[in-house]
């Protein structure tokens, strides 16, 4: 069983900074892209930013330049550092690894989710 842990969710005012975290335990061979995603109340989930085990990333536009998407292999650990907050990245952010199990196969896997909410 693999379980993902996130921390550092909480209020922060507009233009203020976070800093999410999401720790890998159990036992697997490795892990791929991960990646961290958010839903705001009544919205779809949407795709924040990803970053494979070469340490490449992406983000989506309005995103860009403000978070930073980055991992420690030894830790196992998956972070997102947000800066310049705006009340409309308000959501839940949620974390998935892409893992390679114990019998080498792929597996998706997704943390609990940490709440953000930008207001002043």
């Amino acid at each position: 069983q693999v379980d993902l842990v996130e921390s550092g969710g909480g209020l922060a005012q507009p233009g203020g900074s976070l800093r999410l975290s999401c720790a890998a335990s159990g036992s697997f061979v490795s892990i791929g892209t991960m990646g961290w995603y958010r839903q705001a109340p009544g919205k779809e989930r949407e795709l924040v930013a990803n970053i494979d085990s070469g340490r490449s990333t992406a983000y989506m536009d309005s995103v860009k330049g403000r978070f930073t998407i980055s991992r420690d292999n030894v830790k196992n650990t998956l972070y997102l550092q947000m800066s310049s907050l705006k009340p409309e990245d308000t959501a839940v952010y949620l974390c998935k690894a892409n893992v390679i199990t114990t019998r080498y196969r792929s597996l998706g896997v997704w943390g609990q989710g940490a709440l953000v909410t930008v207001s002043s």
